[in-house]
């Protein structure tokens, strides 16, 4: 068996962490980061000391604080969501909808920020959570925007269903992803849940390219496509802006 390297072990105790998993005691780290007891225990004291991991009183970890303060530094994270969130208030007032910004990472698409209709239809969606690019608005839209190789190599992979709607195959992917170039939004209708729809809009950074995407869910049944599109796009225009593009920054070459 290849032995791990120290810096492995260490990011696999962090890692042992994630939405479903908030809370954990020591034994649950070991196992779930496959380490033994006394190397995880060596391990999350020394996070816990760094701050990266906290120990409440019953002795359960949780993530540090000190952890936050590093994300708050991701150009994608906290100062995107800064710089988006005044014209994310604008579209949910315009909408009472639910209203999303999401990042690519890697295959995934990861949620910065979300706003929640008080009566909208119900999503499976949290900030920091992760959704298959081909399965959500937003992830349709950064996928289209993304590098011609990583698409075709996406298109070629398993592609997993959660509906009969979600798009499953290469060829049917391939055509909605000209689609949302052409067109300049992405809909992704009921390929998460089989009561919503969203529909998405890339926001740009200073260079023009296309770095997070928003959107708008709502209920399938009485879905108005046609006119979510304007607000929508005059939302994310209006992000691009506030993070230094401008409209005269022509478009990457394939990112049109």
């Amino acid at each position: 068996m290849t032995s791990r390297s120290a810096s492995d072990r260490l990011l696999s105790v962090l890692a042992a962490f994630d939405h479903a998993h908030p809370a954990l005691t020591l034994t649950d780290i070991s196992r779930r980061a496959g380490l033994t007891l006394t190397t995880a225990h060596r391990l999350v004291g020394e996070l816990a000391r760094w701050g990266a991991l906290e120990r409440d009183a019953s002795g359960t970890y949780h993530v540090g604080l000190r952890l936050w303060e590093l994300a708050a530094l991701a150009p994608r994270g906290p100062a995107l969501r800064q710089a988006a969130l005044p014209y994310l208030e604008d579209l949910y007032e315009a909408t009472h909808e639910n209203v999303q910004l999401a990042v690519r990472d890697g295959g995934e698409v990861v949620y910065t920020e979300w706003l929640s209709g008080r009566s909208s239809v119900g999503v499976r969606i949290r900030v920091g959570a992760r959704w298959p690019l081909h399965a959500t608005g937003v992830g349709l839209v950064l996928l289209a925007h993304s590098d011609a190789g990583f698409q075709e190599e996406y298109c070629a992979g398993p592609l997993a269903a959660f509906t009969p709607y979600t798009i499953t195959g290469p060829e049917p992917l391939r055509r909605v992803l000209a689609e949302v170039r052409r067109s300049g939004v992405a809909v992704s209708d009921r390929q998460v849940t089989p009561d919503a729809l969203s529909v998405a809009a890339p926001v740009r950074g200073p260079d023009g390219t296309v770095t997070a995407a928003v959107s708008v869910v709502v209920p399938h049944s009485d879905a108005r496509v046609p006119a979510l599109v304007p607000v929508l796009r005059l939302t994310a225009r209006g992000i691009s802006r506030a993070l230094g593009w401008h409209p005269d920054v022509p478009a990457p070459a394939g990112d049109a």
